[in-house]
């Protein structure tokens, strides 16, 4: 018999508990009226708040499964946590590390720990799911090594030395990084105003065909904006720090996902870096990592990648015309002033807005800009620098804002 008056239960997912506690802090709501809010239970909402600095740890960590609603813990829990160790110690050496293997170390470990314990492959996709683990064969790829900083011998030309450092790549396989501060709240003119800001890590190749997904440090671990939102299906990568900054924490956990896929896809690139950032341990096994030396201050060359000043003022113009033309739909339909129009700009409105900004750079500016600093043999490498306004973006002027 159904019973009509039976509550459904509704569980919330880590990503959405950090929510709450994010609402908590920012907000003075109750636990009642986030418990409305989120469709719960108010004891839930308090069980949340108890188990808070888990909750925090399991977020930053990494490894734990954002969208997992119920953490069980396995009966075998110390075999799980020695495999997980040793999984990620196999992962720093660089090691295959395949399913058998997996189930062969568990057993070894359970006999270590004097346990009767026979892994399955049932076993092992939910240890997997338990833990965020995934993995995939390695391509073995020929050995490739950061060169080392430059030594105090007096002033060598960038656009001497990168060619030679980048001869055995083709432009497709030359890649720079960069860091841009974007005031996304701050309209153009105004920008002595703007408070808010966050920080963008853009990654190009030197043809200018393939960009990277922008990847996004702000200062809070999940904004409200959030809620309900699968920040897995977000177009940029967005992470948090205390500062805002891309620290070498994210930095190293982003150069592990770039150089897993570059050894998935059986390539072997270049990663051109500014000489600030230092070069993490253990280095890549795809990607030849490639320090600029640092820039005087009286060179006023061309400059090097990452990145070359065209390619920032063209992706903060592109930005710029999509707040304005936010705030000019918005204001069409409301009576509020342009500047609290672009107050109200959220996070995640900034976030949609970067990545259309960044798809709409041209790889012909890309590719210039590699070829003036050296970094490819471009077809605009002659060419003058060029300043012109974007071009290639969505069709129309944008109306004026009053």
């Amino acid at each position: 018999m159904e019973l009509n008056g039976k509550k459904k239960l509704h569980a919330l997912s880590l990503a959405e508990k950090i929510q709450v506690l994010e609402m908590l802090d920012e907000s003075k709501m109750s636990q009642s009226e986030v418990a409305r809010r989120f469709q719960v239970s108010q004891p839930q909402i308090s069980r949340i708040c108890k188990n808070k600095e888990k909750l925090l740890a399991d977020w930053c960590s990494g490894t734990a499964n954002r969208e997992r609603k119920r953490k069980r813990e396995s009966k075998y829990s110390s075999i799980d946590e020695a495999l997980l160790c040793w999984f990620h110690i196999a992962r720093t050496k660089m090691w295959d590390v395949t399913g058998p293997m997996l189930l062969q170390k568990a057993k070894e470990l359970a006999d270590i720990m004097g346990q009767e314990f026979v892994p399955s492959i049932g076993w092992l996709v939910r240890w997997k799911r338990r833990n965020n683990v995934c993995f995939g064969q390695r391509h073995p790829a020929r050995a490739v090594h950061a060169p080392e900083p430059p030594c105090d011998k007096g002033p060598v030309p960038a656009s001497l030395s990168l060619p030679q450092l980048l001869k055995d790549f083709a432009p497709e396989n030359v890649f720079g990084c960069g860091e841009v501060v974007l005031l996304y709240k701050a309209m153009p003119g105004r920008e002595w105003e703007g408070r808010e800001r966050l920080c963008v890590a853009l990654c190009v190749n030197g043809s200018g065909t393939e960009k990277r997904k922008p990847v996004v440090v702000g200062r809070r671990l999940a904004p409200r904006c959030f809620f309900g939102v699968n920040t897995e299906a977000l177009p940029v990568l967005y992470r948090s720090s205390t500062d805002g900054q891309l620290t070498p924490e994210l930095f190293s956990e982003w150069l592990t996902d770039f150089d897993r896929e570059m050894g998935r896809q059986r390539r072997s690139v270049a990663l051109v870096l500014d000489a600030e950032r230092r070069c993490p341990d253990p280095e890549p096994a795809n990607i030849r990592l490639v320090f600029l030396p640092p820039r005087p201050h009286h060179d006023d060359g061309p400059s090097p990648c990452p990145l070359h000043p065209d390619i920032v003022r063209d992706f903060k113009s592109r930005y710029k015309r999509r707040l304005l033309g936010k705030v000019s739909s918005i204001g069409s339909e409301t009576d509020s002033s342009p500047n609290s129009i672009a107050a109200s700009i959220t996070v995640l409105d900034a976030l949609h807005m970067v990545a259309a900004a960044w798809d709409k750079v041209q790889p012909s500016l890309v590719e210039r800009c590699f070829g003036e600093a050296g970094c490819s043999t471009g077809k605009g490498s002659l060419g003058p620098p060029s300043h012109a306004p974007p071009q290639g973006d969505e069709p129309g002027r944008i109306p004026a804002l009053h």
